[in-house]
């Protein structure tokens, strides 16, 4: 079988607080764009994994490896699979496309060795390797709390084009939270409820619809800020870095003006189009 599994941006990102665990506390509303890795399983004899990217480990590390033998010990003793990833989502990028692997390859076996297992039961093997893994899960969006793995379906229509840049730059997700201010108290601001109210005039969330990284990794990396004013002077009605960067996405109104911006970076950026109400097919 072959699978696609998509990348997420995050439409705002509100680090709450730090939590006794040593994790923090996040609000979020988690949104499928177009952008995917394409993954094949088919049956084998033990647990055999590929991978087309330089970048990606291909050892008992990676997330797929470890996503296959954690539903393997526990529900399908004795199966094996072999696992193929070309991988198409940057690392390093805020858009969670490691998680959105290993989510794949649950759902994936899960349907091959015919386990039949709910997706309350992969979210729960799936928070285990990865915090954004439960929401790949069935994909499309969704408001997170917690550390992402408190998740609401939402029906949230979003008639933009999404512009996704991706500077040549890689933020490490434990250093933005090492070098992040939280000036947050552990309550909800409210996103859910702001996202869906006005996502069809995205031009009013940029005062309340933040990434609370954005201050410490623009800092670090000017790049990432360029690319965000490059998307509003290209005509975006809203942009925000997704995720710990160093992704950057825009929303426009109408697609000339979005290809006219995604033509208008370097050709060391990697561009993504995402049309207006895209869908995964998963929801």
């Amino acid at each position: 079988m072959t699978l696609r599994a998509y990348a997420k941006i995050n439409i705002g990102l509100h680090i709450l607080g730090k939590r006794g665990d040593g994790y923090h506390d996040i609000e979020t509303v988690f949104r499928e764009i177009g952008l995917a890795d394409e993954i094949g399983i088919e049956p084998a004899d033990e647990i055999e994994f590929i991978c087309t990217s330089d970048h990606v480990p291909s050892d008992g590390t990676n997330v797929c490896v470890k996503a296959a033998r954690l539903l393997r010990d526990r529900h399908a003793a004795g199966k094996g699979a072999r696992i193929v990833l070309h991988k198409h989502i940057p690392v390093g990028a805020g858009l969670g496309g490691g998680s959105s692997d290993a989510a794949a390859v649950l759902t994936g076996l899960n349907d091959m060795w015919s386990l039949h297992l709910d997706t309350t039961t992969l979210r729960q093997i799936g928070v285990q390797i990865g915090s954004d893994v439960p929401f790949f899960i069935e994909g499309g969006s969704a408001y997170g709390l917690g550390r992402g793995e408190i998740l609401e379906r939402l029906r949230l229509e979003v008639p933009s084009w999404i512009v996704l840049i991706v500077p040549p730059v890689h933020v490490s997700t434990s250093w933005a939270y090492r070098h992040l201010v939280v000036h947050r108290d552990h309550t909800p601001t409210g996103l859910r409820d702001e996202v869906l109210s006005h996502i069809n005039r995205s031009h009013e969330m940029t005062a309340s619809v933040v990434n609370d990284f954005e201050e410490s990794v623009f800092q670090q990396y000017p790049i990432i800020r360029d690319v965000k004013k490059g998307l509003l002077h290209a005509g975006a009605s809203f942009a925000l870095m997704s995720g710990s960067g160093s992704s950057v996405f825009g929303l426009f109104d109408d697609e000339a003006t979005a290809r006219l911006a995604a033509g208008s970076f370097p050709q060391d950026h990697i561009v993504s189009l995402t049309p207006p109400h895209f869908e995964s097919g998963r929801t």
